[in-house]
């Protein structure tokens, strides 16, 4: 059994990677961000302000948590992996269904693919998870 205040293993990735996984980790929360929002900016382009308040609510707190991941929080990291695949398999299904009548439909899974993809290299791309690595080990030595 894991020793729980050990924390996470030691990264297997080559800690050389770390800074050149800096700007695909960026590059990765920021394309989460902005399909997580682009509905609302879309509606809110058009003029549409139904559910304002909850709109902003959402994307401020989609900011706040992948703000979390870009500093270093493994539980952050851990929810956004967990809803990027949740969230990209659901909407991918939803178009589907819809593409069954309407073509709108097809860029709706294009967006579930988006977060599957994105979700994905949070996880696989080892440059991003050494840079990650590397910002989960010094909050660590931090918080002692």
């Amino acid at each position: 059994m894991r020793n729980p205040t050990r924390g996470p293993d030691p990264s297997p990735f080559d800690p050389a990677l770390a800074e050149g996984g800096r700007v695909p980790t960026l590059a990765v929360l920021a394309g989460l961000f902005m399909l997580a929002t682009t509905p609302f900016f879309g509606h809110l382009l058009q003029g549409n302000t139904d559910n304002l308040a909850r709109n902003v609510l959402y994307a401020c707190a989609t900011a706040v948590l992948l703000g979390q991941v870009w500093r270093g929080s493994v539980w952050a990291w851990r929810l956004t992996v967990g809803l990027g695949m949740f969230a990209g398999l659901l909407i991918f299904v939803v178009g589907m269904l819809a593409a069954v009548s309407n073509w709108q439909g097809w860029i709706i899974s294009l967006a579930g693919l988006g977060f599957l993809l994105l979700a994905i290299c949070l996880v696989a791309v080892p440059g991003i998870r050494a840079f990650l690595d590397v910002r989960w080990a010094a909050r660590r030595r931090e918080q002692r």
